[in-house]
């Protein structure tokens, strides 16, 4: 029984994505290999070798695989498939957008979004936004799933010696062409493995207002996030959405400003160490799962915490 995890990486680094996938691979079995798509990768295959878990890397590099467009992967996995028992990855942006071109190929149900592993064909995830959880057995010869990373640790960068093994590309005739791609560009941590996340919601009132989030994140060197409520009414880009539609974050601490707690935005933080709540409607959701919470305008409490962390950071120094 050989698990196939499928690497989210830049072309140059494997996002952390990957490793938490890898560790739950390898609650399904000890024969675990990494495939790795894109372009100029022999370092990042050559560095990948060391991660402790791993068997084999199988790696194709293709000009054509620069940019991850999904309907172009899934005719190279598919080829690979059958070979395979499990092929797994991560439940993000990349693996929302390929498994199920997999899935539908294979003609193969998915199961998305696990968040722990009984058995080599048993497997929980969260229904319902999290309100209730479900197991879900299976007898498909090939299981196709994604992982939700925040539940599982991350696996050993060092310690192994992976062989790498080279397939050829296959070129498929897809419609489907890379045009363009903006990326907002951040000296702060990635959202998704940041260890202390600031989000904002509704209550920011504006754009503007962010400004006070992004000044309290750079004194936490936090990342920033937001409720979808905040992203629907324009005042930041949706890569930055916590929620049940937006990333799943787990940080060590999980501050949500102006933020009320729908169901949606408590499924992607709930797992969260610690989360704090600042917001003058006593009764918002939010307080029922925050651990402390700060009854007040949050346009007079946010610059006092600032003054406050300016104070300690001064007295450290």
């Amino acid at each position: 029984m050989t698990v196939l995890v499928i690497a989210e990486h830049d072309n140059k680094n494997l996002k952390s994505s990957t490793l938490n996938t890898i560790s739950a691979a390898h609650k399904i079995s000890d024969d675990i290999h990494l495939l790795i798509l894109g372009k100029n990768i022999d370092e990042l295959s050559n560095n990948s070798k060391s991660i402790q878990l791993i068997k084999k890397i199988i790696k194709c590099d293709n000009e054509k695989l620069e940019n991850f467009i999904p309907e172009i992967l899934s005719p190279i996995i598919t080829n690979l498939a059958e070979n395979y028992s499990h092929i797994l990855a991560p439940s993000s942006t990349f693996g929302k957008n390929l498994l199920p071109r997999i899935s539908a190929s294979l003609d193969i149900t998915q199961i998305s979004d696990i968040i722990g592993i009984e058995s080599k064909d048993t497997f929980i995830r969260p229904i319902y936004a999290g309100n209730a959880i479900s197991y879900v057995q299976t007898d498909q010869k090939i299981n196709l799933i994604t992982i939700r990373p925040t539940s599982f640790e991350k696996c050993e960068e060092s310690g192994g010696s992976a062989q790498i093994e080279e397939i050829p590309y296959i070129d498929s005739e897809v419609s489907t062409i890379f045009v363009n791609r903006e990326v907002s560009k951040s000296d702060r941590p990635e959202l998704g493995n940041a260890r202390v996340v600031v989000s904002g919601g509704r209550g920011l009132e504006n754009s503007e207002n962010f400004k006070l989030l992004y000044d309290l994140a750079d004194k936490l060197n936090a990342a920033v996030g937001a409720s979808r409520a905040a992203v629907d009414s324009g005042y930041i880009g949706n890569e930055y959405q916590v929620g049940q539609t937006g990333k799943m974050v787990a940080p060590e601490l999980y501050i949500a400003v102006g933020i009320s707690g729908a169901i949606q935005h408590l499924a992607g933080m709930k797992e969260s160490k610690v989360i704090v709540a600042i917001n003058k409607d006593l009764e918002a959701p939010i307080f029922n799962i925050a651990d402390y919470g700060l009854s007040s305008d949050l346009f007079q409490a946010i610059p006092e915490i600032i003054k406050e962390l300016d104070l300690l950071n001064r007295i450290n120094s």
